[in-house]
């Protein structure tokens, strides 16, 4: 059985929980909970799967030295004393990330250059060749992090943010983010038992992540690759064998309806749809939420109105009301999440909400809000059978650290507190004897901002009109320059088949 090691997963603020319980399902183990992000153990199968499969996590970190960094010297001894030949080859390039919380160390750059000129110097002594330093495109991606004399430093296993899916093909004025939408769904608890619809749909992100959860798929089968491929121990048939593994993957026999006022947010949706090979599953069409109707077959809601921030509309306050309007007279007999970011606007929808749930967007201090729908009176309800909240629900409603003392709701994260890449944390590092000086404690993990640009990867094709059909489809393989692609295959529909994915020799 190959020995199992740290982890780390890096999440939203608030979506702590549901990456927790995914990493649960999966096999974890030691999972702990902390600040935007989630720690566990597992071997090289765990960490594959934990790229692949995770919904809600935004990036997996290996942790490879403890130790106290009480001055410069220290980290340039420390980070020396690591036999980088194990993980940085010949002709291979590599970078460092710094986050630093010290009175000790007040620029994270020195840091950075101390890492470097430790690894680089190492490397001079003992080869007389030194690696090469890559910002844009490093083979081997390392992060260190200080917090007072405590520092980690880490692999980066997964290389580009993970929420970056590689399915959007083109997005609208202030898209959802992939991760935030998979964890707002799987809050939910729906998985595919009923239809779903989101009537303010934009680009179509929370349709499409609705769908991946559906079908139960693994929202890595689009992405153009990982970090840890590109490390030494890297097993390529370990991961082929993860990747074409469909075995957990089911069938979904309800629908997905998607609806948007904007033409153009109806249009990049179905081409994000398409590029995702999910247009079976899924619908859009162009609507305003005031024409909404009642859906004839039993569904949840979820959906994610302006907030007056980055995008607004000209009476914002009445779109709510709208929204709320709808829901109570067109929604009977269902269930709507809404996330939101003003008080008054989620007054303006004039239900009273089942459940509240804290969760950022961004930096914005959302709340992800519940309305039951039914007819008649409450107490009619409930004599009815009807459950408005569970017993679990209401334990974790009543919890008071849910909610600051005397929060104010429209509360900004600092600016230099990015949440999506904050992971402020406190939790035991696991012992498993080979880390010099570790002292398991409580520990603070921050990180920077994460940089955002276009992602046009995993683009997948058919035979007949530019377009993958639906389900996973194609084999995977590598190409002479090492760009991964997907071919035709041989499927019309339905799930893909096994050993979709191979490798063509260099």
């Amino acid at each position: 059985m190959e020995q199992e090691f740290e982890l780390i997963a890096k999440t939203f603020m608030g979506l702590e929980p549901v990456l927790a319980k995914e990493l649960t399902q999966l096999g974890a183990n030691n999972v702990q909970i902390g600040r935007r992000m989630v720690s566990f153990t597992g071997n090289k199968e765990m960490m594959y799967r934990a790229n692949f499969q995770l919904h809600t996590a935004i990036r997996i970190l290996k942790p490879v030295k403890h130790f106290k960094a009480r001055s410069a010297e220290d980290v340039y001894e420390e980070v020396k004393k690591l036999d980088w030949s194990q993980y940085i080859e010949k002709g291979k390039t590599f970078s460092v990330d710094s986050v630093v919380y010290s009175e000790e160390f007040r620029n994270s750059r020195f840091v950075t250059y101390k890492v470097k000129d430790a690894i680089v110097d190492q490397f001079r002594e003992h080869t007389g060749d030194r690696p090469n330093i890559s910002v844009s495109n490093p083979d081997i991606r390392l992060h260190i992090h200080i917090a007072d004399e405590d520092a980690t430093l880490c692999l980066d296993s997964s290389g580009e943010s993970l929420h970056r899916r590689g399915y959007r093909q083109e997005s609208v004025e202030a898209p959802l983010n992939e991760v935030l939408a998979a964890g707002m769904i799987l809050m939910t608890g729906w998985q595919g038992e009923t239809d779903f619809i989101d009537p303010m749909c934009g680009s179509g992100t929370i349709l499409i992540e609705a769908a991946l959860i559906a079908h139960n798929m693994s929202p890595g089968i689009f992405r153009k690759g990982y970090a840890f491929e590109k490390w030494p121990d890297f097993d390529q048939e370990l991961f082929d064998s993860i990747y074409n593994d469909d075995s957990q993957e089911r069938e979904f026999t309800h629908h997905i309806y998607g609806y948007d006022v904007d033409m153009k947010a109806v249009n990049t949706a179905r081409i994000n749809m398409r590029a995702a090979g999910l247009t079976q599953d899924i619908s859009v069409e162009q609507q305003d939420i005031k024409d909404f109707t009642q859906p004839r077959e039993k569904s949840i809601m979820v959906m994610n109105p302006p907030y007056g921030e980055r995008i607004s509309t000209p009476n914002l306050l009445n779109t709510y009301k709208v929204i709320g309007e709808r829901l109570k007279h067109q929604f009977m007999g269902n269930e709507a999440w809404i996330l939101s970011y003003r008080e008054e606007c989620f007054e303006a929808i004039g239900l009273k909400p089942s459940i509240k749930i804290p969760v950022y967007n961004g930096s914005l201090e959302c709340e992800f809000r519940r309305y039951q729908m039914f007819d008649g009176k409450m107490k009619d309800f409930r004599s009815d059978g009807g459950i408005v909240k569970t017993e679990e629900e209401k334990t974790e409603m009543a919890q008071k650290h849910r909610f600051k003392k005397e929060r104010e709701f429209k509360k900004r994260l600092d600016e230099k507190e990015e949440n999506e890449e904050g992971d402020i944390r406190s939790f035991k590092f696991h012992s498993f004897g080979n880390h010099d000086d570790e002292r398991p404690g409580r520990r603070e993990w921050k990180d920077r901002d994460e940089r955002r640009t276009d992602d046009r990867r995993g683009r997948r094709f058919n035979d007949r009109d530019g377009r993958k059909p639906e389900g996973r489809g194609g084999r995977r393989f590598d190409d002479r320059d090492g760009k991964r692609k997907f071919d035709k295959g041989d499927k019309r529909g339905g799930f893909a088949k096994k050993n979709r994915r191979f490798d063509h020799d260099n």
